[in-house]
């Protein structure tokens, strides 16, 4: 069990911490020699079959920072409170920031009762239980205590009352990945970096590698330390000091996260569900600074709104936190926020999604997908989370919400997987890939009805008109089914729905035929138009309104005006870009055999209908994107 102190300066929370476990946990040359705490403090001492751990944390207003690092994770709030200073400006701050930070189980200690009499414990007890009864510390014990003397009665109650509450703490969840939220860092000789920390979920073994968060470094448990004791395995809920190898002390720093490799991203953008204080007296805007506590870490951010313009004080509203550096967070993860002064504790909440956009944030989509995170976080349901991904979930995202290891994550009948790239697999439910087939039908109808001469759209033409943001084989997917089940139809490269269809009339055939045998011919380099106009003995508008029309019903493709190609061949230099380990003007104009301008011309063809993408002077070919052609 770990129990962390809170409580206004000098009111005897590192005296207390002392005569509990025997550890003085002033440790700084600076703190003995000022007689405060200005760094966290850790003691431990048996208990039972157990050990408790005790973090003490600094109680001036100025290292508040360092408190709301020190509480992070804690089982048990001890709440000092001195007998004769009674309850103090940090005593109600610190106390405000166990209660945002989630905290449910606390007990007192009236600390300093040779300083008072018997008249002025008992109105102090009055006043404590009149400041805890609306918070969920109400009818928390106080224990009377004198941390100076040995032995003291009040000590001995209070360790023997924390020994009981050890016995009814739930077991924490060991299924899940591995997190240790880092607020000390340092290195001994012959060791190496240890870092110190509470693991909030899952377990580590010597020899397992995890991941900084952020930072990106992969690092191997050398030894561990838990609950100040060495062993081979560390658990969630304790007290953990890794030997790390593979980093730095300079690459970590308080507020890092050694996580399981799964858990690694890190983002800029935390959509969150924020309380303001009642008492907070101030009212957040767009773009409001604020100071955020998330773990150990300490970060500048800008509040954007996502449900109402404002957020008054006594009120809970979402947000999203567009923060000065990346972040490692998970669903229900809890946070603090002051002012931009950082003089005032305003508010708190929890995490949504850790991984906010930066478009489309209040969309209906979003914002329902932000009501389906927040019951994931009360039920663990998955099943309600794909229901609100119309686009399917990554298993490695599901993986980062959940905290689950992808082999536990049991997805519900009827979902639909498709494999990507990578390794990674995207799940959707069933509802949701009928429901895609019906935009993908009703996009066509509309395709056809603006424009009723053209054949239909190519097949990336139509995924940026329906979805996008779709995963290309999903997309394949669901063209694939359609096709199968006849509900479309391919003509060409053009899909059309199996009503719609663009002829050409017996004449118009008859004049087209030789037209596309001179630019099947032609293969890589056919013939312009006004070519064409000369080998065939045409006028040159009619040679163009024929080949236009050709394109409309998706037997050829217009590259650039008046150059037309046949798509077989077209299909023969989409499979030759694939063969090439760079795709660059040069590299493709010397495959190809053609002059730099024509290799540029295609090349900038595949960009617009969404076969490649421009980074630079190169092409991609898109992720997942397959050339389609239908003879």
């Amino acid at each position: 069990m770990i129990v962390g102190t809170a409580g206004h300066i000098d009111h005897g929370k590192t005296t207390l911490t002392r005569a509990l476990t025997g550890v003085d946990t002033d440790r700084l040359k600076e703190e003995k020699a000022r007689g405060i705490s200005i760094e966290l403090g850790y003691a431990y001492t048996p208990l039972g079959d157990d050990v408790l751990g005790v973090i003490d944390v600094p109680g001036h207003e100025k290292f508040i920072r360092t408190m709301a690092a020190g509480v992070t994770g804690i089982d048990v709030a001890l709440l000092v409170i001195a007998a004769d200073d009674g309850i103090m400006p940090q005593t109600l701050e610190h106390l405000s920031i166990l209660r945002l930070l989630g905290v449910r189980r606390g007990v007192v200690a009236m600390t300093k009762i040779d300083r008072a009499d018997a008249a002025r414990m008992e109105q102090l007890e009055q006043e404590i239980h009149t400041l805890l009864s609306p918070t969920d510390f109400a009818g928390a014990p106080i224990f009377r205590t004198n941390a100076t003397v040995e032995g003291d009665v009040g000590v001995t109650a209070l360790l023997q009352h924390l020994a009981q509450i050890a016995t009814t703490l739930p077991a924490n969840d060991e299924r899940r990945l591995f997190r240790l939220g880092v607020d000390r860092v340092f290195t001994l000789s012959g060791q190496g970096t240890i870092v110190t920390g509470t693991a909030l979920a899952g377990s580590v073994r010597i020899g397992d590698t995890l991941q900084l968060a952020p930072g990106g470094q992969q690092v191997r448990v050398r030894s561990i330390h838990a609950q100040n004791r060495a062993a081979e395995v560390g658990r969630a809920g304790q007290r953990l000091a890794l030997n790390l190898s593979g980093a730095a002390k300079d690459d970590i720093a308080r507020g890092s996260w050694v996580v399981a490799p799964a858990l690694g991203e890190c983002s800029e953008r935390v959509d969150v569900q924020l309380t303001l204080t009642p008492d907070c007296g101030l009212t957040l805007k767009p773009w409001s600074p604020v100071h955020v506590h998330l773990g150990a870490a300490h970060h500048t951010a800008n509040v954007v709104m996502l449900d109402d313009e404002v957020l008054t004080p006594g009120h809970t509203g979402r947000v999203q936190l567009v923060l000065d550096a990346p972040v490692h967070a998970v669903p229900g993860d809890r946070f603090v926020i002051r002012n931009a002064q950082a003089t005032a504790t305003i508010g708190g909440g929890v995490v949504l999604d850790p991984f906010g956009p930066a478009r489309k944030r209040r969309s209906p989509a979003r914002l329902a997908w932000l009501d389906a995170l927040s019951a994931y976080i009360g039920n663990g349901d998955i099943a309600a989370l794909l229901a609100r991904g119309p686009l399917g979930l990554r298993a490695s995202t599901l993986v980062r919400l959940s905290q689950l290891p992808a082999e536990q994550i049991k997805a519900p009948a009827g979902t639909v997987e498709v494999a990507l790239q990578g390794g990674d697999t995207l799940l959707i439910a069933s509802a949701e890939v009928q429901a895609l087939q019906a935009c993908i039908l009703a996009a066509l109808g509309e395709f056809h009805a603006r424009a009723p001469d053209d054949a239909g759209p190519e097949l990336w033409r139509l995924k940026r008109i329906v979805s996008p943001d779709m995963e290309d084989r999903l997309w394949s997917r669901l063209i694939d089914t359609l096709l199968k089940d006849g509900a479309i139809r391919q003509r060409g490269r053009s899909l059309h729905l199996p009503e719609h269809s663009v002829e050409l009339s017996a004449e118009e055939q008859a004049l087209a035929a030789p037209l596309l045998a001179s630019l099947l011919a032609g293969g890589f380099d056919p013939p312009w138009v006004r070519d064409l106009m000369r080998m065939h003995q045409m006028p040159e508008a009619e040679v163009r309104r024929l080949l236009l029309k050709l394109s409309k019903t998706g037997e050829l493709n217009q590259v650039v005006k008046d150059l037309f190609y046949h798509p077989q061949q077209l299909d023969e230099l989409a499979r030759l870009v694939t063969t090439l380990p760079e795709v660059q003007a040069s590299s493709f104009r010397d495959a190809t055999g053609l002059g730099r301008k024509r290799a540029i011309q295609i090349l900038e063809f595949f960009d617009r209908v969404g076969y490649t993408r421009r980074i630079g002077n190169i092409h991609l070919i898109r992720p997942n994107a397959a050339w389609a052609y239908s003879a």
